[in-house]
């Protein structure tokens, strides 16, 4: 015969006991037909099984004084794994009459029949077997398939409806004995299982219809906060329809207000403009007339306003403009050296050009001396500042500390005064070869100038403030040594740049000369050309129509001629036009030959 495991037939025999246990408290709460009190015999053995099935295979746990055995611990863990549970352990824990782990677990069954849970909170023990393994061994009734047997029957406890009460009762002190002779079968038993079978069908009914109450109950409190809140949220509409109703009528009235005002506003534009059109017409021919370069040297000025409030910064846009004349001024050199033989015309502008420059030069001499003159008021107000520095170096021995912090700052200072230093003398070295005489630097003194009237109240204002800070006083006094050291190098480079004139102006006479001579000759070899070729100058009588469009010579439309090819054009055919750099305004070129077309008189000289 083979050997059965004792704990395997524990588990079986416990298990039977709870199915018999169950289906007799089922079947006596059925034919009993009302609520169950604590002390109905098959209730109370149902609990004394549920003891014994939970006790089976528990760990004894160590303690201070002896060894403790007890089904609460496992049950207490229900609390964690159950959010719906902690209502009834705190209930059990605050129970007065309790004083053993045993009596707590007790009323934590007795309070799951109430409220129909049990199974719900015995499932989750047995899904966490890593949990209960800390309290049970590995053969128990809750870790093996027994365990989930008997969780399923106490579902069908959900039937019973039972009234217990656990306050008053001696949950610690009873005894958990098992009494089979309920459980043994009888005659009357067969009679009345018709009866059973109706009653269990009315308590169906009742509990279908006590869920049917309960979803109802839900609904409709679901339905009430809906009402409530559609109510809360019409009102509110309400309020907002009629705060929009008020917006809009007084934005149509303000709409009605700012189109009147828009249309007052047109009106006064359209006058506005035809004004302001005439004047931009009149000033656009002025300034078609004017060089190209004055736009760029009217931002340069704005920009040296705002941002350059000292003179080291205006010197480096000077450079920048002034290497922008120097390429100018070769590109037209290049061209004059490539149309020589072709331009008398252009050396009556050289001379005329030559008669502005000595102008300038006197206007700068003059200005120069002005600007020196300023300098001896800037030198005495140097002088008075020296003798408030004196005032303030009183209170300079109650400022130490805070000199000590601006010493370090005076020295990155002088370290980027060097910079600046070295970087002017290298850019004096350039000034000396690439300074040009044109009116572009008489607009740039005269900003200049502006500019140091408005540093030199800057400088006022400086010095005010620099009465509550000494520190910026030092910084501000070495830049004033500075600005001196730097205008006697100015002073310096202006007389070089003046033999430098003196040297252009030599070379240009020299230049104008040798282009004289070099056009008669080329006038001569065009002569003996001309006389080769056979080509004539026609005289003004002959001339009387364009030989392009064959119309005839008026007031309006002028002879020009082309001294190259002979060929006579009006001025409405001769539009072509080249800008010349000498010229202030573009000169009309053959069609043909692309020569220099000369207007004639009527002595036919050019």
């Amino acid at each position: 015969l083979a050997v059965k495991d004792p704990t395997a037939v524990e588990r079986a025999n416990l298990l039977n006991m709870a199915k018999l246990s169950i289906k007799g408290l089922i079947e006596s709460a059925l034919s009993f037909g009302r609520t169950l009190d604590s002390d109905y015999p098959p209730l109370q053995q149902f609990f004394v099984v549920m003891e014994h099935c939970l006790k089976h295979g528990l760990k004894v746990r160590k303690s201070f004084l002896s060894y403790n055995k007890t089904i609460w611990g496992p049950l207490e863990l229900v609390e964690k794994l159950y959010p719906e549970a902690e209502e009834i352990a705190a209930s059990v824990r605050d129970l007065p009459g309790l004083k053993t782990p045993l009596g707590r677990a007790r009323a934590w069954l007795r309070l799951a029949l109430m409220q129909k849970k049990m199974a719900d909170y015995l499932r989750c023990l047995i899904i966490q077997r890593d949990l209960l393994s800390e309290f049970y061994e590995y053969h128990a009734l809750m870790m093996e398939e027994e365990g989930a047997v008997i969780v399923g029957l106490l579902v069908g406890l959900n039937v019973i409806d039972a009234n217990l009460c656990v306050k008053g009762e001696d949950l610690d002190s009873q005894v958990g004995v098992i009494d089979f002779s309920m459980y043994l079968k009888s005659d009357d038993d067969t009679g009345g299982k018709e009866r059973n079978v109706q009653i269990a069908a009315i308590l169906d009914q009742k509990n279908y219809v006590e869920e049917l109450n309960r979803q109802l109950n839900s609904t409709v409190s679901s339905l009430h906060a809906r009402v409530d809140s559609l109510e809360k949220s019409n009102t509110k509409l309400i309020e907002e329809l009629a705060i929009a109703k008020n917006n809009i009528i007084k934005l149509q009235e303000e709409n009605h207000q700012l189109r009147s005002e828009n249309t007052l506003i047109l009106m006064k534009t359209q006058h506005h403009l035809e004004a302001t059109k005439v004047d931009v017409e009149a000033e656009l021919q002025t300034y078609k007339h004017s060089r190209q370069g004055l736009d760029e040297m009217y931002n340069e000025a704005r920009r040296q306003l705002r941002e350059e409030s000292q003179l080291r910064q205006d010197m480096e846009n000077e450079l920048v403009v002034q290497v922008s004349m120097k390429h100018e001024i070769e590109l037209a050199m290049k061209l004059l050296e490539k149309d020589i033989h072709e331009k008398q015309d252009t050396l009556i502008g050289l001379r005329q050009q030559l008669d502005e420059v000595k102008a300038i030069n006197m206007e700068m001499y003059q200005k120069l001396q002005v600007s020196e003159d300023a300098m001896k008021e800037k030198n005495e107000i140097i002088g008075r500042l020296e003798d408030k520095t004196n005032q303030i170096n009183a209170t300079m021995k109650q400022l130490e500390q805070r000199l000590q912090q601006a010493e370090k700052a005076q020295m990155e200072a002088e370290a980027e005064d060097e910079k600046l230093k070295q970087e002017y003398v290298n850019k004096s070295e350039s000034l000396q070869k690439e300074f040009s005489q044109k009116e572009k630097q008489l607009l740039q003194l005269e900003t200049d100038l502006k500019i140091e009237k408005e540093w030199r109240q800057t400088l006022e204002d400086d010095l005010q403030k620099e009465k509550e800070t000494v520190s910026h006083l030092r910084t501000e006094t070495q830049g004033i040594t500075n600005l001196k050291k730097e205008f006697l190098k100015l002073q310096e480079k202006n007389k070089q740049l003046k033999r430098v004139c003196q040297d252009q102006e030599a070379a240009l006479q020299e230049l104008a000369s040798k282009l004289s001579e070099s056009k008669l000759k080329i006038e001569d070899i065009k002569e003996a050309n001309k006389a080769l070729q056979g080509q004539v100058w026609l005289k003004d009588k002959e001339a009387t129509h364009c030989k392009l469009c064959e119309k005839e010579f008026s007031l309006s439309k002028r002879k020009h001629h082309c001294r190259n090819c002979g060929e006579i054009f009006c001025n409405a055919c001769s539009d072509n036009e080249l800008p010349l750099p000498s010229s202030p305004k573009p000169v009309r070129v053959c069609d043909s030959c692309h020569a220099i077309l000369i207007q004639r008189c009527s002595s036919n000289v050019p």
